[in-house]
């Protein structure tokens, strides 16, 4: 598959997980009273369960065992935690900016970055 065909499809799982994602932000925000950043950080560890299955088979159709790609897929999603984390700290917190225009800029510096490692990395 070539690389825009594969980041269209990554994009694609992408908005499945987001979706979940969002689901829980929203939910925890809106119904449970969190705070924004941590709400969004538990719903970044449910949209990863959700990219890991839909990434493995549709968008990489990898056949690394999945003892070795489950940690490695993790240490990338941490990565994007860490990155979802720092920006929404900055926009939200520090900033001031209304949380789910944030999250959408958060959400799209995150796939680009973890795109390429988990191309490169992760799964190929």
């Amino acid at each position: 598959m070539s690389t825009a065909r594969q980041l269209a499809a990554y994009a694609s799982v992408g908005a499945v997980a987001t979706a979940a994602h969002y689901v829980v932000l929203i939910g925890l925000v809106e119904n449970a009273g969190w705070r924004a950043v941590p709400a969004t950080l538990c719903g970044y560890m449910v949209g990863g369960v959700v990219a890991y299955v839909l990434n493995r088979r549709h968008v990489f159709a990898s056949d690394r065992p999945h003892a070795e790609a489950t940690w490695r897929f993790a240490l990338v999603a941490f990565i994007g935690f860490c990155v979802t984390f720092v920006l929404m700290s900055l926009f939200v917190d520090r900033w001031g900016a209304p949380y789910l225009p944030a999250q959408l800029v958060t959400t799209v510096a995150a796939m680009f970055a973890t795109f390429a490692l988990n191309r490169r990395w992760t799964f190929g």
